[in-house]
């Protein structure tokens, strides 16, 4: 992921300056090209906030007269990237109040980088009214507009505010999902297979219920969208999730392991095992076979985390051989410590096989 700085830096903040007063209309964008110099030490959430300030400030405080502005902007062909993102949070500060027209002049800019936070403060604002709009952009030519809006619906998308009405009742949002799973774009599809799985994390019944459906008028690529919209709940080992995919949580197989090569280990050293899985059904099954480590917390207990090993078919009586290597390298996104962790193979989300070994610092 490139840094804050990276996206956002001060000769980003410049070419956005530059941009805006070539267009037009007396704008000298003093205060836009002066943040440039303020973002030092700031995360990406608070440079888009300044520069967003910043736009505000430079231009009208009439949405009309603003609006034209951004839209001369966009006829500037420099006028792309990340630059353009603070832009977009900008249009949903001051047109808030007009509402269809500011939500259309966020479809206009989406092609550039993405809207996809810019429109939230619709969503929570009147969310049946903003349903309203992006259903509309379901038909768009432009793929990127269509993505906005299944992207910017989703109830909890990284980095942005959750939506606690979809998270509490996802329905008024699955006509969206249902116009674009059988989208011609990729780009628009993954974003309605993030968006399932959004769901599943809060509705897993409601989010297999809807996957099945798709299933029953499917297009070639209705299959792959399922496996990674139901992606969660298939490693959480959801008997439903298991079923509709194929993977019957009850199929007969043996497990031999993990057996673990590295009983010790510290950290940034690789934890190393293998392990066998036999299907002992007299027909062909296919098994999704992930790992489980179960770290130790600060406070002695133990969290599991799901990872994936392979999905694949078996024949009858096949065996699937492998050795694993599992980094305990530091990450930003969690902290070790010392103690018996344990690994455990599951397979169809069942768990199979059982070992120990000891983390040090």
């Amino acid at each position: 992921m490139p840094s804050a700085d990276e996206l956002l830096s001060a000769d980003t903040v410049a070419d956005l300056a530059r941009c805006l007063t070539r267009a037009g209309h007396g704008i000298t964008a003093h205060e836009t090209r002066g943040c440039g110099a303020t973002l030092d030490g700031l995360t990406f959430t608070e440079r888009v906030a300044a520069i967003r300030d910043a736009i505000l400030a430079d231009l009208p405080a009439d949405y009309p007269a603003f609006a034209h502005v951004v839209r001369d902007t966009l006829r500037d062909p420099d006028f792309t990237g990340w630059m353009t993102f603070p832009v977009g949070e900008a249009v949903a500060v001051r047109g808030l109040d007009t509402f269809e027209p500011a939500l259309a002049l966020l479809a206009e800019l989406t092609p550039r980088l993405t809207a996809e936070t810019a429109v939230r403060p619709f969503l929570h604002t009147d969310l049946e009214r903003a349903l309203q709009v992006m259903t509309e952009w379901t038909a768009h030519p432009d793929p990127h507009v269509r993505r906005l809006a299944s992207e910017g619906a989703r109830p909890r998308l990284p980095w942005a505010p959750r939506i606690p009405a979809l998270i509490t009742d996802p329905a008024p949002a699955l006509p969206l999902l249902d116009a674009l799973y059988r989208d011609d774009s990729e780009y628009v599809r993954r974003s309605v297979a993030n968006h399932l799985n959004d769901i599943s994390r809060d509705h897993p019944d409601t989010a297999v219920a809807v996957a099945a459906r798709w299933l029953g008028t499917p297009a070639p690529t209705t299959i792959q969208l399922v496996r990674h919209g139901l992606r969660t709940l298939i490693k959480s080992g959801h008997a439903g999730a298991l079923t509709l995919l194929g993977h019957s949580p009850d199929l007969p197989v043996t497990v031999e392991g993990p057996h673990v090569q590295t009983p010790e280990i510290r950290i940034g050293d690789h934890l190393v095992f293998d392990y066998a899985v036999t299907n002992t059904h007299d027909q062909t099954a296919r098994v999704v076979i992930d790992y489980v480590i179960h770290h130790v917390k600060a406070n002695g207990s133990r969290t599991p985390k799901v990872f994936k090993l392979t999905t694949r078919p078996l024949a009858p009586g096949e065996t699937w051989r492998a050795t694993r290597r599992h980094s305990f390298k530091p990450i930003s996104t969690r902290r070790y410590h010392p103690g018996a962790h344990l690994v455990h193979i599951q397979v169809n989300g069942q768990s199979r096989g059982e070992a120990s070994f000891m983390l040090h610092c």
